[in-house]
């Protein structure tokens, strides 16, 4: 687990509710704090979609984020600076695959419960926080250490400036 400081802040929230930046994750959940609290779990309610429906979009048992983001980010829009949000995403499950090809060939996708970016912005500063959740007890710390990694990476890849506390 890694905590990383947002130097854009501008930048990054323009990319995460405005852009695509991160419409390949999924929601977990998301609070955000304005004139009132709002909070969103990002489980799909089952029945609300048709089979066809959820086939066709690919939802499974978590929202995607392109599906909440215009949501979130009617919350946040406006002159006013929300008082704080915190959004946690998690990678799909085809994607911990891939992932895991490349820094432990030997764990299989259903050991891991979830790849985890915490994102947190209060006192204006913004901040991504990395976790990763196993469905069994290891000591090898290789999955930790290498999705630290993997989300650096991507935020370098999307231009996002960060500098690790």
């Amino acid at each position: 687990m890694i905590a990383l400081k947002i130097e854009d802040l501008k930048g990054f929230t323009s990319g995460l509710f405005i852009g695509e930046v991160f419409d390949g994750w999924l929601l977990r959940e998301a609070s955000i704090i304005t004139f009132n609290a709002f909070s969103i779990d990002g489980r799909i309610r089952r029945g609300y979609f048709t089979e066809q429906e959820a086939e066709e979009s690919r939802i499974g048992e978590l929202s995607p984020w392109r599906l909440v983001r215009p949501i979130c980010y009617s919350l946040i829009r406006g002159k006013r600076l929300p008082e704080s949000f915190r959004i946690t995403l998690q990678l799909p499950i085809d994607m911990v695959e891939d992932f895991l090809q490349s820094v432990h060939p030997q764990f299989r996708a259903e050991q891991v419960g979830g790849l985890y970016l915490n994102i947190r912005y209060e006192e204006q500063a913004l901040r991504c926080v990395t976790g990763v959740s196993l469905n069994i007890f290891t000591m090898d710390k290789r999955i930790e250490q290498g999705w630290d990694g993997e989300v650096k990476r991507f935020l370098k890849e999307k231009g996002i400036a960060y500098t690790e506390e």
